[in-house]
């Protein structure tokens, strides 16, 4: 039955994109000859298009009762969608994709996010984030930057020319400040700081914030917990993942962080992350369940 589940649902999302996909590489052709205002209509036309793609697996969720989503929703009474901002969360799993366009679908614009370079080649999926001006990066290591320090600047370069295509309307920048899934073999394979995280790298997150920094709105605080155990893709397709827990915490970047130097940025955003990093820490820790501490703002999805 699992099986079956997972290979119908998996299915529908694979239909949902090939059909989406064709709208967007021809907005992506018209995008690429057009220039100034037509140009940011065009990505506002591309933005619509992820928004009916994540609607309708939305749709999948609750058709084949894939999970239960417990949200708590904190300081977010002036989230608009005509705002910029930053969204950082802990990254165990390729289902903490998912699970946030699920939860922050129809509150703040579609979620771009730094993707490795090596996934342009997934099938449809690959062009149609590239064409979204999705930053793809290639996630060196300290020993390979070491031997091409080229590798660092290439990264900038394209971080801060995907921020520059974010500057002509509102976006939601996804930034997973671990860099890569935590896993207990990753977390002792550096000099580890929490139990449950890995130590966050600022390097993204500082581009993004000295490049839009007038036009931030907040930042988006999410903490994804798995109360049964971390949920491989196909496990969340087949609905083993019974719960999950996400609480999303909207937060005012520090007022000395609002700077156009990504240095001086990365300098005043270290002991903010860091302060948050041990509470989202603390909280994995806890597993403090959000379905029975819930305010009135939240809300359980996919059921």
């Amino acid at each position: 039955m699992n099986l079956l589940r997972g290979a119908s649902a998996f299915t529908l999302i694979c239909v949902n994109t090939l059909i989406l996909c064709i709208p967007l590489y021809l907005m992506g052709i018209v995008w690429a000859l057009s220039r100034g205002r037509a140009r940011r209509a065009v990505n506002g036309r591309m933005d619509t298009v992820i928004d009916l793609w994540v609607g309708v697996n939305r749709g999948i969720f609750r058709i084949f009762r894939l999970t239960r989503i417990h949200v708590e929703w904190q300081g977010d009474e002036d989230l608009d969608r005509r705002r910029w901002y930053v969204v950082i969360s802990n990254h165990q799993s390729w289902s903490d994709i998912l699970i946030l366009q699920n939860t922050l679908w129809g509150r703040i614009p579609p979620l771009k996010f730094f993707t490795k370079k090596q996934l342009i080649w997934i099938p449809l999926l690959g062009v149609a984030m590239w064409l979204l001006g999705f930053p793809y990066v290639r996630r060196a290591n300290r020993e390979q930057i070491a031997r091409n320090p080229e590798l660092l600047a290439l990264d900038r370069a394209a971080t801060l020319e995907a921020c520059r295509r974010f500057r002509d309307h509102p976006n939601s920048v996804l930034n997973f400040l671990e860099g890569t899934r935590f896993t207990p073999a990753k977390r002792a394979s550096q000099p580890a700081r929490f139990e449950n995280l890995l130590n966050p790298k600022l390097g993204g997150m500082s581009y993004v914030v000295a490049e839009l920094e007038d036009k931030l709105h907040k930042v988006v605080d999410v903490t994804i917990v798995y109360p049964h155990g971390t949920p491989s893709f196909w496990g969340l397709m087949e609905g083993r993942c019974r719960d999950v827990e996400v609480l999303i915490q909207c937060r005012d970047l520090p007022e000395d962080a609002h700077q156009t130097d990504s240095d001086v940025v990365r300098e005043r955003l270290g002991p903010w992350i860091e302060a948050l990093w041990r509470e989202k820490d603390a909280r994995l820790e806890r597993h403090d369940p959000i379905a029975a501490n819930s305010t009135p703002s939240s809300q359980r999805l996919a059921n």
